[in-house]
């Protein structure tokens, strides 16, 4: 069963994670405040940005921007 949170950026209630998707405070943060649909929305505009700037994911500098 899913768990209801009220999501920061959607600014409204939603479904939460399932599980914490990242360690130590920023992880506690996510998994708390931000919905898996803000979540999902986040990982398509990232997929967008990698695609569009032409950014390699090995390349310490470019991670950064992503």
């Amino acid at each position: 069963m899913s768990r209801t949170i009220f999501c920061t950026f959607l600014q409204r209630e939603a479904d939460g994670q399932d599980f914490q998707l990242y360690p130590g405070e920023l992880g506690k943060r996510i998994y708390n405040e931000i919905s898996k649909e803000a979540w999902a929305q986040w990982q398509h505009k990232q997929t967008m940005l990698i695609n569009e700037k032409k950014l390699s994911m090995m390349n310490p500098e470019h991670r950064k921007t992503a």
